[in-house]
């Protein structure tokens, strides 16, 4: 598939498949391996350098290559997904290691680094930038109000958008979606229930997550898959894709939602280890021709932009996208990005919950300002986050103070049963009518430890599997085991394999942090305060939240 040219020469061009001449037209579809070999007649060992890179820059990368001018070497050009890329540094799968990697985003870098691959940089130079989006299907965007108004996430997020049919590409594996997680996140309303608006929006999206953007495109109203109840009329894509799609098919076109909470795509220019200094002066002008020579016209030709978010050239008329300059938040800290991935992750996991609710006496203290008890605003809060998990959860509530059931400071209220089953039977109402008991004290470690020996027993694969218990005080059964003791016990029923995490959820002034931290912490577990019981709704809902990140 090469050509000579007059010099001796020999170039292979990364083009689409159905492409003519040197312009890869934006309808690139199917993308084949480039070389750009380029040895003088009389050179001797030339240098060979690999650059393994995502689909959407490698056309920009395959450009400047050819217009490099090499004494002795020659550049190849292999395209991956950033995430397969990121397995074979990693861990080889047997193909040639490049000497050059230029995925779609930073967080491929910091994937390798997780998997092992130590010669992969933290960083590299962007040389080009796309801002993710939410794609919208035109018809669905019309609805919503556009063009006469400029959509933004939450406008199309909103519970009440008609038309509006969320989808993702998977975030533990596409860069797209990880940093839409952001865009979504900030685009709830703030308020005493923003962390189950969040929970909830993710769960929208959850249905429909599908390998990437072009599963998700094939979905849209109109395409094959696309009819009925599978359709999908929004979802996160990166511009560049999305321009690809709206001249790949003019029947079924998107139009782009911008947020300047969801950093763009940053395509690092990632130099690898093992590189000899031939190779080294062939990736250094491959580097500087991206970063500072033809490089922007390349950009440009491909539906990117310039590093720095600069306008998008080439599309001003476009009236789907917004071609100004664009600037957004930079990439978070790797720990905060991986919180919200194991939320999500959480969020798609159905969990096995045993949940303690105390029924002391205490609980019936009243709340000022409220006209309830503890009693009722924490029955209320428990009844309302019975929501934030997914149906198919397997779930058992209990109640304890001291001496409810013979000896036992604990009984149960519901049975082992999913999410589903409990509220088509009833379980709201039976949570509506549960009382704290008059004089009863507050049997905290017998019935933690108790519930969590029933939770080990039934630990089941696949699923979160937590204790949660909800109190309003400490401790006060002078017969029943020491916190000492109940710490050791807590300790001897770890198991790393199979994990099972205590979530304390403390009510009112009376809440004994430092317990329920000691208690909570002996399993991995953490513990909330809501020091004004009034406000128990949304430290609970907070609490869930976090439970379902992992």
């Amino acid at each position: 598939m090469g050509r000579h040219s007059p010099d001796g020469r020999r170039r292979r061009l990364l083009v689409p498949a159905f492409a003519t001449g040197l312009v890869v037209v934006l309808g690139a579809t199917a993308w084949v391996t480039v070389s750009v070999v380029r040895s003088r007649p009389a050179c001797e060992n030339p240098a060979q350098v690999l650059v393994t890179a995502s689909p959407d820059i490698a056309p920009a990368l395959s450009l400047v290559a050819r217009g490099l001018d090499l004494d002795c070497g020659s550049v190849e050009v292999q395209t991956r997904e950033a995430t397969l890329a990121a397995e074979a540094l990693a861990m080889s799968d047997g193909s040639p290691r490049p000497q050059v990697w230029v995925p779609d985003s930073t967080l491929a870098l910091r994937r390798a680094h997780q998997l092992g691959a130590a010669d992969v940089p933290d960083t590299g130079a962007s040389v080009a930038s796309s801002p993710v989006v939410l794609a919208v299907a035109e018809a669905a965007a019309k609805g919503l109000g556009w063009p006469s108004r400029t959509l933004n996430w939450a406008d199309v997020l909103a519970p009440d958008a008609a038309g509006v049919v969320p989808g993702m590409p998977d975030p533990a594996r596409d860069a797209v979606g990880a940093t839409a997680l952001l865009g979504i996140r900030a685009s709830v309303r703030p308020g005493p229930d923003a962390a189950a608006a969040f929970v909830a929006q993710l769960r929208r999206f959850s249905v429909n997550t599908l390998g990437g953007d072009t599963d998700l495109i094939a979905r849209l109203p109109g395409s094959s898959d696309g009819t009925g109840a599978g359709a999908v009329t929004a979802f996160p894509a990166s511009e560049n894709s999305l321009l690809r799609h709206n001249v790949e098919d003019s029947t079924s076109p998107l139009v782009a939602v911008y947020s300047t909470a969801v950093p763009t795509l940053d395509y690092p220019f990632a130099e690898l280890g093992g590189i000899t200094p031939p190779q080294q002066q062939i990736v250094d002008k491959l580097r500087d021709a991206m970063l500072n020579g033809s490089g922007g016209d390349a950009i440009a030709k491909t539906g990117l932009r310039a590093a720095g978010g600069q306008a998008l050239r080439e599309h001003t008329g476009d009236a789907r996208v917004a071609p100004a300059g664009f600037w957004t938040v930079g990439l978070p800290e790797a720990g905060d990005v991986d919180q919200l991935l194991s939320q999500w992750a959480g969020i798609n996991l159905s969990a096995r919950v045993q949940v303690l609710l105390d029924v002391s006496g205490s609980m019936n203290a009243q709340v000022p300002g409220t006209g309830l008890n503890r009693m009722q605003l924490t029955t209320e809060a428990t009844a309302k986050a019975l929501h934030l998990f997914k149906p198919t959860t397997q779930l058992r509530m209990l109640e304890f103070s001291t001496r409810l059931d013979g000896d036992k400071d604990y009984r149960e209220i519901l049975p082992m049963a999913s999410v589903a089953q409990h509220l088509a039977s009833g379980a709201l109402d039976k949570l509506n009518q549960l009382k704290a008991t008059a004089d009863g004290g507050t049997g905290l470690y017998d019935s933690v430890l108790e519930t969590y020996r029933t939770a080990r027993r039934e630990w089941e694969p696949g699923r979160l599997n937590l204790v949660i218990v909800v109190t309003d005080g400490r401790n006060e059964d002078p017969k029943g085991i020491s916190r000492a003791d109940l710490l050791t016990e807590l300790a001897k029923l770890q198991d790393p394999r199979r994990p099972i995490r205590l979530i304390g959820v403390g009510v009112g002034p009376d809440a004994d942090k430092a317990e329920l931290d000691d208690l909570t912490k002996a399993t991995g577990g953490s513990a909330f305060v809501a020091a004004d019981p009034a406000k128990i709704t949304e430290v609970f809902f907070g609490a869930l939240s976090r439970i379902a990140g992992g």
